[in-house]
């Protein structure tokens, strides 16, 4: 049924994106699908933001949260599961559309975080910007 199944994961919310890779799983055992893992990184090579930092910061970042992202993979998706990581930067709603086309995603399973009404007023809500503009399907997956 699916080739590509594209999962956004937040590695600061472990506890909650976990359950979205679960599904993922489910999903790629089903049909053969890979399963595409992506974590968006804020624009830390900005040059407003990395005047912050020392020169080498952004790619000690990058390369820790690729090892991260590799060991959350390890853990939570079967060796017998095809899989991919992928460490992006850029704002996390365009990157995750841009990834989704790249990839072909015809699934992209979306953790996604309940924000109160003034949050998503002020921050705009990823999963919303998501569903309106990335391809295939998409579902969205709110806490408990």
């Amino acid at each position: 049924m699916y080739q590509h199944i594209l999962v956004p994961v937040d590695l600061n919310e472990e506890g909650f994106c976990h359950k979205a890779v679960e599904l993922a799983v489910w999903h790629a055992r089903q049909s053969g699908a890979m399963i595409h893992l992506l974590n968006v990184l804020p624009g830390i090579h900005m040059a407003i933001v990395s005047s912050y930092f020392p020169k080498d910061a952004a790619r000690k970042i990058m390369q820790e949260t690729q090892q991260s992202l590799k060991q959350f993979a390890a853990k939570h998706i079967p060796s017998d599961v095809q899989h991919t990581e992928t460490v992006s930067e850029g704002k996390p709603w365009t990157t995750i559309v841009d990834h989704a086309h790249q990839v072909k995603a015809d699934l992209i399973i979306l953790p996604s975080h309940q924000r109160s009404g003034v949050d998503k007023l002020m921050l705009g809500s990823v999963a919303a910007k998501v569903v309106e503009n990335a391809p295939g399907h998409i579902l969205v997956l709110k806490p408990d």
